[in-house]
């Protein structure tokens, strides 16, 4: 199956943070759009890159791509979709209820579960409602990271779940009566995704193990929603042109095993491969020599050598070590080595005979199978959130339904079925996960950059909603902005590849980070073929093209710059863990 076999007229891709979803849904619409269709590209990902990929300025009404006839895209903005939301909902009781109960209900509307539901409001919208996209052929999801997208496809389910059981009419979200209007549209939603004459969900996946796990894992979460018109797209596939080459040689064998041992839910899926292709997927121009046959050719160029004034992994770790304490977080757009660096920078650290914690608010939580063998000093935890769930619904019905009868504690039992809860469970025990750094240090390998930043943001939210349902606050929640804060206790890690997309989204990940008062303390630039030492000529290509990314990070945009290479042997377990931060980087 190739590209241009996709024909439904609703077309969904979705994958592992970094797989290349962007770049294929954009190919995608561009071959479509070049012969004759009218096409709408639509970005579900609260941190989109569609403008970049597409090269034009892009907002919430669909905006035509210069010089390709019938192409049009547009980005959900969940933060703009969630004032519209609140205000559509809001609208009808001013004049009506009291100045006091106006304010009381938008700042219901102001908890990270808004910004969800308000988001899947407009997604259902382009999906659900014919008339929204009656001009188009096809319509194109480019969705956000596995874990936010399978949550967005999931809440149809919880709210109507939750709409029907509320007997009091509101929730964290205010009124019910909003939601409940878009019942309907909901329901066409989820039939319009399970539609296999209408739809194909495009699982995308490197020729990589943990990709093409989370594939598998994703696969098994749609197909519970009964949506299996599934198709599975392996991107990047290198084949070395000539043996000899050690970097060239290991990642032909590293692919080649990955795909030898693909789960078998996958293999009875209807598959297609793409290329590697040793230039970035940005503009018109690029996005059609991926579209050809044999496009992925490498010019012989002049080698570029190694910026010289780069720093070192196990300089860094030195570094992060002579605090004594306190939290180390990494951060950065999914897929760009996240988990790999914190699991070095913790087993470095264990290793020099301090206590460590490494945790993960990750929904994917690869950190075990990264860590491998135990290591003395490092306890290795996850905060799930079903788990953190139950354990604040029996801490709050002890506590706060402990003086109610039978009918309020049935109110408060159906506010803690609220789907926010789960946001509120999973922060407590974030909270508490960096409270254990005053006594040792904490490594923290944590959720993309989007769910990052809704976690951080959700401080103000997550007060009003405890003191709603509970009437008090953690210690550990009181302290955690001022010590996310604070230089000294909470050094922040941005991890990025040396290509465009990451960088940028790097960029504006830092940018939030400071507007919300967080600093960051280094950049790592990891897996990079430039500093890797090969000569095959198309990995020599992508290394040319890595330089100028690495010096706008180390010149422009990092206090400290790290630079990590790409290594034959993957960094996975102790011994290649150790290797990281052993050797220059």
């Amino acid at each position: 199956m190739e590209l241009k076999l996709l024909t439904t007229r609703h077309l969904f891709f979705t994958g592992k943070g970094g797989v290349g979803k962007t770049s294929l849904s954009c190919a995608t619409a561009l071959a479509l759009a070049e012969s004759g269709k009218q096409v709408l590209v639509v970005s579900t990902d609260p941190a989109s890159n569609l403008d970049e990929v597409l090269e034009v300025s892009l907002g919430s009404t669909p905006t035509a791509v210069p010089s390709v006839d019938g192409l049009y895209a547009l980005n959900i903005d969940p933060e703009a979709a969630a004032r519209e939301y609140r205000e559509r909902t809001v609208a009808p009781y001013r004049g009506v209820l009291p100045p006091a109960a106006i304010q009381s209900m938008e700042e219901q509307f102001s908890g990270a579960c808004t910004v969800e539901i308000a988001a899947f409001d407009q997604f259902s919208a382009l999906l659900g409602d014919p008339e929204r996209t009656r001009e188009f052929d096809h319509v194109i999801f480019d969705t956000a990271p596995t874990g936010h997208t399978l949550r967005l496809l999931s809440l149809p389910s919880a709210w109507n779940d939750f709409i029907g059981s509320s007997a009091n009419g509101a929730s964290c979200l205010g009124p019910l009566a909003g939601l409940e209007q878009q019942r309907a549209l909901y329901a066409a939603t989820v039939a319009k995704l399970a539609d296999a004459a209408q739809t194909t969900v495009v699982l995308v996946a490197r020729a990589e193990t943990a990709a093409l796990r989370e594939a598998e894992r994703t696969a098994g979460e749609l197909a519970a929603l009964n949506i299996r018109n599934q198709v599975l797209a392996i991107n990047g596939v290198f084949r070395a042109s000539e043996p000899g080459d050690r970097v060239a040689d290991a990642m032909t064998e590293r692919m080649r095993a990955a795909l030898a041992a693909m789960p078998a839910a996958l293999t009875r899926l209807p598959r297609f491969e793409t290329a590697f292709v040793p230039g970035g997927l940005t503009g018109i121009s690029a996005l059609r020599d991926f579209c050809t046959p044999n496009g992925a050719r490498a010019e012989r160029t002049v080698p570029v050598g190694l910026p010289p004034d780069l720093d070192r992994l196990d300089r860094l770790v030195a570094a992060l070590e002579a605090a004594g304490r306190g939290v180390i977080m990494t951060m950065g757009k999914g897929g760009v080595g996240k988990t790999t660096v914190a699991c070095a920078i913790a087993a470095a650290l264990a290793h020099r005979g301090h206590r460590v914690l490494l945790s993960t608010t990750d929904p994917a939580a690869h950190v075990v199978a990264t860590i491998g063998a135990p290591v003395s000093g490092l306890s290795v935890a996850r905060i799930d959130p079903a788990a953190e769930v139950e354990q604040y619904r029996r801490e709050v019905l002890a506590s706060a339904g402990a003086s109610l009868d039978a009918q309020g504690r049935a109110l408060l039992e159906e506010d803690l079925r609220s789907p926010c809860t789960e946001e509120i469970a999973v922060f407590r025990a974030f909270a508490k996960t960096v409270d254990v750094g005053k006594d040792g240090f904490v490594v923290l390998d944590t959720a993309p950059t989007g769910h990052t930043i809704l976690l951080l943001d959700a401080a103000e939210a997550y007060h009003r909603e405890v003191m709603r349902v509970q009437g008090d606050m953690p210690v550990a929640v009181r302290e955690l902005l001022p010590r996310l804060r604070d230089p000294a206790f909470t050094r922040v890690i941005i991890t990025t590849l040396p290509e465009a997309t990451p960088v940028h989204e790097a960029e504006r990940l830092q940018a939030d980070l400071r507007r919300a008062q967080i600093a960051p303390y280094a950049w790592v630039v990891n897996q990079s073929l430039l500093a890797s030492g090969t000569r095959d000529p198309l990995l020599a290509e992508r290394g040319k093209h890595e330089f100028p990314y690495i010096r706008r990070v180390a010149d422009e945009l990092a206090e400290r710059c790290v630079l990590v290479p790409w290594l034959p042997e993957p960094p996975v377990g102790v011994n290649g863990l150790a290797v990281l931060t052993e050797r220059a980087a």
